[in-house]
């Protein structure tokens, strides 16, 4: 890569990381589902009428929306709401690349090989560390929320993959109008018209610019540079870039948050990220039946 992209792949994950420190904040302004909901709606408008029209069928649209918008952010928001640290959050979240693998065997019928088995073991090993580091400092519901939005983060990208959007940013934008409209319902049923007013009338510039980032800069900025530099290289070269996130993540939360990381969670991190990487850069092979083996000639391989 260019060093001018690698930087860019950089900053992308910096923003991606410290997203989670800002969502920490955003958290004390305002109930969890709405400033989800506050999230999509600001980054899909206006953006949403100068992209274009989706370049892929509304089934992937919708179905993208769902997963991502209302169940992974839905249930990471609340889960962060409910105690999870913003570092430990941005580090358990990878486990996405676990949930990914399983449910591209079942759905896309890619093989893991030995390398992607024991990247997942050992991926699993560091949730399981995670696990000891949460329950000794935050509440279980929380951590078991943030694994559940990372499996649902598995199910986005394995729709995406099936999507195979010609234009990320495209996507992206017509995936975030899918989810304003459930995730404000939900807010007012389950967290009350009284304190999503509430939250509203006490607006402040703080609460502005939480909404910015976590619409404008880590959703349309982040997904469309890095959806530019997909376009530009093979997923293998701008995948491990990811990889930075949780470092981003789990040392903005310290500095800004103040938040101990402690050695537990220091060994959690090292076998996450390393297990991360070989599920997710190791190869997976296409398995092939005899009877769809001419049309698959074609296909070119997953990512």
């Amino acid at each position: 890569m260019r060093p001018v992209h690698t930087a860019l792949a950089v900053l992308v994950a910096a923003v991606w990381g410290f997203n989670f420190v800002v969502i920490e904040i955003g958290l004390g302004h305002f109930p969890p589902l709405l400033l989800s909901a506050l999230r999509f709606l600001v980054a899909a408008l206006p953006a949403v009428f100068f992209v274009g029209r989706p370049k892929v069928a509304w089934k992937w649209v919708l179905g993208v929306g769902a997963a991502l918008g209302i169940a992974k952010f839905g249930l990471l928001f609340t889960g962060m709401d409910a105690g999870m640290p913003a570092g430990l959050s941005s580090l358990v979240l990878q486990i996405q690349a676990v949930f990914t693998a399983v449910l591209a065997a079942v759905v896309l019928r890619e093989r893991p090989g030995r390398v992607r088995v024991t990247g997942m073991a050992v991926a699993l090993a560091g949730i399981a560390v995670a696990a000891v580091d949460g329950g000794t400092s935050g509440p279980v519901l929380g951590f078991t929320l943030v694994v559940a939005a990372a499996a649902c983060w598995g199910v986005s990208n394995v729709l995406t993959r099936k999507a195979s959007p010609p234009d990320a940013l495209n996507f992206m934008v017509w995936v975030c109008t899918v989810p304003v409209l459930p995730l404000f319902g939900l807010s007012l049923l389950l967290e009350g018209p009284e304190r999503d007013l509430a939250a509203l009338r006490a607006l402040d510039w703080s609460g502005v610019g939480v909404i910015a980032y976590v619409a404008w800069i880590s959703t349309v900025f982040g997904f469309g540079a890095w959806g530019y530099l997909l376009r530009r290289y093979p997923a293998s070269s701008v995948a491990p870039f990811s990889l930075l996130v949780p470092v981003f993540g789990m040392s903005s939360a310290a500095l800004v948050l103040g938040e101990q990381v402690s050695g537990l969670r220091w060994v959690a991190a090292v076998l996450l990220v390393g297990g991360v990487a070989l599920t997710s850069l190791a190869p997976a092979r296409v398995a092939v039946s005899a009877q769809s083996r001419p049309a698959a000639a074609g296909a070119s391989p997953a990512r």
